[in-house]
């Protein structure tokens, strides 16, 4: 056994071990189908990765298109979405993240169908172009659950309406990944109050027959 090897085994064991990681471990499969080939995560991005198949999901309904993703964390979506877009851009203000998802981008062999930037999405914002905006800021961990109903101010590191504001700079067709328990009265209020009018689409995730977020989908046309 190498030493890579090892390094790696030592690395699982903490992460099986470690009390924080250890119920998203056991669903590792569903977060990196190819986990075995070297995926790379970090204590938050066992948390905040989408699931494999809705990643799936969100990408088909990008095909052929330019999407940003906003903040890419480990790159789950950002992979997926390399499969079947034009172009991929993903952003993340972690140095540490956007490495990660540089290798895990590799391991599913589409690094060179996405552009990583290391930065804060806000101040990049003005620069950037594309037909698609994926949105999963961070819910605040895993707490989010806790509150009977999530609204838009609890969303890190701006509130939801902010943050809806500023990626409509950049394009009308926004793909927001939110809590189960988000205020769908305030998602359809972001719909309504945008200039013109956008449509909104609300689609429950499940995995496992378990709903366990909302995927809102905002256009002008159809994303």
């Amino acid at each position: 056994m190498d030493i890579e090897e090892q390094s790696r085994l030592k690395k699982e064991e903490e992460h099986a071990t470690n009390p924080k990681i250890n119920r998203y471990w056991i669903q590792r499969y569903n977060l990196f189908s190819r986990y075995d080939e070297g995926i790379q995560i970090d204590e938050e991005g066992w948390y905040s990765v989408t699931h494999e198949e809705i990643a799936i999901k969100h990408a088909e309904r990008c095909r052929g298109k330019v999407v940003i993703d906003c903040f890419a964390g480990v790159g789950g979506n950002t992979i997926q979405f390399a499969k079947v877009s034009s172009s991929v851009i993903a952003i993340d203000i972690d140095p540490v993240k956007v490495k990660m998802a540089m290798n895990n981008a590799k391991v599913y062999g589409v690094a060179n169908y996405v552009d990583f930037v290391v930065g804060d999405f806000f101040q990049l914002a003005p620069s950037l172009k594309g037909d698609v905006s994926f949105l999963s800021p961070p819910w605040g961990g895993p707490k989010y659950c806790q509150v009977e109903s999530f609204k838009m101010d609890m969303l890190q590191p701006k509130d939801g309406y902010s943050l809806f504001k500023i990626v409509q700079s950049i394009t009308p067709n926004i793909i927001m990944y939110l809590p189960k328990n988000v205020d769908l009265a305030q998602l359809e209020e972001l719909a309504s109050l945008s200039s013109p009018p956008l449509t909104l689409e609300i689609e429950e995730s499940y995995i496992g027959g378990k709903m366990i977020a909302i995927t809102a989908y905002f256009s002008r046309n159809a994303a």
